[in-house]
């Protein structure tokens, strides 16, 4: 009985997730991933502390050699702040995949708009427990927000699942001021700015992670006013 109350209240969150992003939380997040000047003071650090993250991952991914070999899972694209630069970067494939068919839908016109080869790209509305396949490179940024500690931990086994030899995932991480922070409501200040945002433990991340054979090559924490998140590059133990 617990266990269906349980599955029930994952489905509720995870449509009210879909319902977010693809209404009113799209034109939001679509505007603060973007060159737009129509964002207010937190939106634009928002905008800064990510660009720091998706920057830090494609400084890794320039080391990988052979790119034009390896494929990519984008777990979690948004609007292609990683799908679109890996393309550029002349990626043998990339699974492209959202849980909002409108940030999917961004995803592609800003491919289509940047005359990127669409015949390497793979563009998939779904959460990401539904995701299958096979990949070098798995990548998931700043989707675990989404997600609380246990779940977190859980869909780390799964994305490893989907991994060849990399792992890459960032999160916002558990301290006792963004604890605060959050108790309090100021870690996405105002109302109905954003759906629940769950600050995760990366001593539990790391531990999925350690029990599907992989482990830490390095990490960062990327930081800006009202964005905090920790950066992992997880390898496959061989």
């Amino acid at each position: 009985m617990a266990t269906k109350k349980l599955t029930k209240l994952k489905q509720a969150e995870k449509a009210e997730v879909a319902d977010y992003f693809n209404g009113m939380g799209f034109d939001r997040w679509n505007r603060i991933y973007s060159e737009s000047s129509e964002v207010n003071n937190v939106q634009r650090n928002i905008r800064i502390g990510h660009q720091k993250t998706v920057d830090d991952v494609l400084s890794w991914l320039k080391e990988t050699k052979d790119v034009n070999q390896k494929t990519f899972c984008d777990a979690g694209c948004g609007v292609g702040s990683i799908t679109l630069p890996l393309a550029s970067m002349g990626a043998k494939s990339i699974s492209a995949s959202d849980i909002s068919e409108s940030m999917i839908g961004e995803t592609k016109r800003r491919a289509e708009e940047a005359n990127l080869d669409m015949s390497r790209l793979n563009f998939i509305t779904s959460d990401l427990e539904s995701l299958k396949g096979s990949f070098h490179t798995v990548i998931c940024l700043d989707v675990f927000i989404h997600y609380p500690q246990v779940a977190a931990e859980e869909m780390v086994n799964h994305l490893c699942g989907l991994s060849e030899e990399k792992l890459i995932v960032s999160f916002a991480p558990y301290t006792p001021f963004l604890a605060v922070l959050k108790k309090i409501g100021q870690f996405f200040p105002g109302a109905n700015k954003t759906t629940r945002a769950y600050i995760l433990k990366e001593s539990g991340i790391i531990n999925a992670a350690r029990k599907c054979g992989f482990e830490v090559t390095r990490r960062k924490l990327n930081k800006a006013p009202f964005y905090f998140s920790q950066l992992i590059e997880f390898n496959k133990v061989k």
